[in-house]
């Protein structure tokens, strides 16, 4: 089992039709609407803290 986990689809498109790009690492490529996109993983937020 990994450790990541894989888009189930596009944020742009919202199609599944994703594969991994080989030109870039932790890239996604859309074959639907030819996009490539990567998803960050930022940070949590702290207990208490309210936006």
């Amino acid at each position: 089992m990994s450790e990541r986990q894989a888009p189930m689809y596009c944020p742009y498109c919202g199609d599944e039709d994703l594969r991994p790009n080989e030109a870039s690492h932790g890239a996604w490529e859309c074959h639907s609407c030819a996009r490539v996109f990567s998803i960050k993983f930022v940070g949590l937020l702290s207990k208490g803290v309210t936006k």
